[in-house]
C-alpha cells in the first residue's frame, strides 16, 4: 500500500488519474489530502469538506479481468466496505443509499465516486475516490442533512488508522469481486440499501411525484423500482430523487 500524502490539492481522484496516464502505479496507491478544494461528486456535484478533519482520499486498483458488466458489482463492493467499517464503529441506523451514498438515518456520512478506465470488455483499472466525514462538527446551511462519525460517536477518530482500515476492507472485498462472488456482494449489498422494500415517495427528471418501491438494482446497475401498477421501471444516477 503506497500512500501520497498531499497538503492540498482540488480532487484526489484528478491527481490520481493524471498520476496513472503519466506512470505506472503500484496496485492500491493511495493519494489522501487535508484540503481538497474542488471535490467531485456523482456527474460533477461538489464535495464540501473542512480541511483536516475528514478522510478525503482516492485508491488506484488494478483489475486482472473484470468484465465491464460487473461494473455494478464494483459498486457493491466499494460501497460495502466503508458500511461495514462504519458499522463497526458502532454507527447507528447505517444504510447505502442507491448508488453509493452511506447515510446514518437519513443523513450522508460518506460519498464514493468510481472512475474507471476500460480496455475492450474489461475494466483494465479505476480510481476509487471516498469522502467520509469524521471529525467535522459544523457544516455549511445547505448541507442540511449530513453528518460526521463525531457527531454520531462523540469519539475523536484518527484518520490514518481510519484510512488504513477501510483499504484493507476495500482489499478483502475487491478479493471477493476477483473470486467472481457477484451473488454474495449484491445479496449483501440489497440487505442494507436504503428504503428497499418500503413504499417511498420519488421525482423524476421530469419533476413527477410517484410512490414506488425499491426492489432491486439491473444489470448495468440502475435502480429498479416497483410502480403503483406493479410494473418495473429503471433510473440511472440524477434520473430520480429521494422525497
Amino acid at each position: 500500500m503506497k500512500i501520497i500524502k498531499l497538503n492540498a490539492t482540488d480532487s484526489t481522484n484528478s491527481f490520481l488519474k493524471d498520476l496513472s496516464q503519466n506512470s505506472t502505479l503500484e496496485n492500491y496507491t493511495i493519494v489522501v489530502t487535508e484540503n481538497q478544494t474542488k471535490g467531485r461528486g456523482q456527474l460533477n456535484s461538489n464535495w464540501v469538506s473542512e480541511p483536516s478533519k475528514n478522510l478525503t482520499f482516492s485508491v488506484f486498483i488494478n483489475f486482472n479481468s473484470l468484465k465491464i458488466i460487473n461494473n455494478k458489482h464494483l459498486n457493491f463492493a466499494i460501497s460495502l466496505s466503508i458500511f461495514n467499517v462504519l458499522k463497526a464503529k458502532k454507527i447507528l441506523n447505517l444504510f447505502i443509499k442507491w448508488p453509493n451514498d452511506i447515510l446514518s438515518g437519513n443523513k450522508k456520512i460518506c460519498g464514493i465516486l468510481i472512475e474507471n478506465t476500460f480496455k475492450g470488455d474489461k475494466i483494465k483499472n479505476s480510481v476509487i475516490g471516498i469522502g467520509l466525514n469524521v471529525n467535522q462538527e459544523i457544516f455549511p446551511n445547505f448541507l442540511n442533512k449530513v453528518t460526521s462519525l463525531k457527531l454520531e460517536t462523540s469519539f475523536e477518530y484518527n484518520l490514518d488508522e481510519l484510512l488504513k482500515e477501510i483499504v484493507i476492507e476495500i482489499k478483502k472485498n475487491i478479493e471477493l469481486l476477483e473470486l467472481e462472488k457477484f451473488k454474495l456482494l449484491e445479496e449483501k449489498y440489497l440487505e442494507v440499501l436504503y428504503k428497499k422494500n418500503i413504499p417511498t415517495m420519488f421525482k423524476n427528471s421530469k419533476d413527477e411525484i410517484f410512490m414506488g418501491i425499491i426492489s432491486g438494482i439491473s444489470i448495468n446497475g440502475n435502480l429498479q423500482i416497483q410502480l403503483e401498477d406493479d410494473s418495473i421501471k429503471e433510473f440511472g444516477i440524477k434520473e430520480i430523487t429521494f422525497l
